[in-house]
């Protein structure tokens, strides 16, 4: 079981450098200075927070040739900001989140001694009663993962099947987000993975960040087709 790391911004690829100096320079010495800065930690960063970027996604029409952790990155930053989340690790947690949930066998978790990955918070919530310690952790930290990629991209299909089915509502999710991420943040191996800071931000600002998530969700959908799938509308044209 693979642990979540919040390093987006060390995996962005050549294409992501061409959208970066395409959309913010000018010409040639442009270019070349935007690369030079781009190779230096303090400097990429505030690079990346340039809301020309975060524009320039959302409002970019055909395929993106861009990398899924470039995309949620910089949409993810600004959202966060917005909603007073400044801390640049939970904003890269968040996003790496985001990349490997939008493919479907990663959102699945796999748990050592049970022949089919769990889909259901009840099957992960049955399993915390057997596990040992190494995998509790991966568990709550699965839970904490899927309710806030859940709640955060898809809050209309849970209000929907919460009203028509009996389904949890928002509510279960963020309680349960809040209490996985809050157990994972005290956990021992937390700490070895410099995870506890960010997990225990998400878990006292679950419901900061789901809302956040919520607002990227709509502008996602504001500029896709009318009848176009949230799951197609979270990899536009992503390599």
């Amino acid at each position: 079981m693979l642990v979540i790391q919040p390093n987006c911004r060390v995996q962005f690829t050549a294409e992501d450098i061409d959208f970066i100096i395409a959309t913010l320079g000018r010409g040639a010495g442009d270019a070349d200075c935007l690369t030079r800065l781009l190779a230096d930690e303090d400097t990429r960063d505030l690079i990346l927070d340039d809301e020309r970027l975060f524009h320039a996604l959302l409002e970019h029409r055909g395929c993106l040739r861009v990398s899924a952790r470039l995309y949620f990155y910089v949409l993810v930053r600004q959202v966060l900001r917005r909603t007073g989340i400044a801390e640049r690790a939970v904003t890269d947690y968040v996003a790496e989140v985001l990349a490997e949930f939008s493919e479907t066998e990663r959102s699945r978790l796999h748990v050592p001694g049970k022949p089919e990955a769990l889909d259901y918070f009840f099957e992960m919530l049955a399993a915390l009663q057997t596990a040992d310690d190494h995998t509790r952790f991966h568990i709550r930290a699965h839970i904490g993962n899927q309710s806030l990629f859940m709640s955060g991209i898809f809050p209309d299909r849970i209000r929907a099947r919460a009203e028509r089915k009996g389904f949890p509502d928002l509510d279960y999710y963020e309680s349960l987000g809040q209490a996985s991420f809050r157990a994972a943040s005290d956990h021992r191996l937390a700490r070895k993975h410099g995870l506890n800071d960010v997990f225990a931000t998400l878990s006292e600002q679950f419901h900061e960040t789901r809302l956040a998530l919520n607002d990227m969700s709509e502008r996602l959908l504001s500029v896709g087709e009318p009848e176009m799938p949230m799951g197609v509308l979270l990899k536009p044209g992503l390599n």
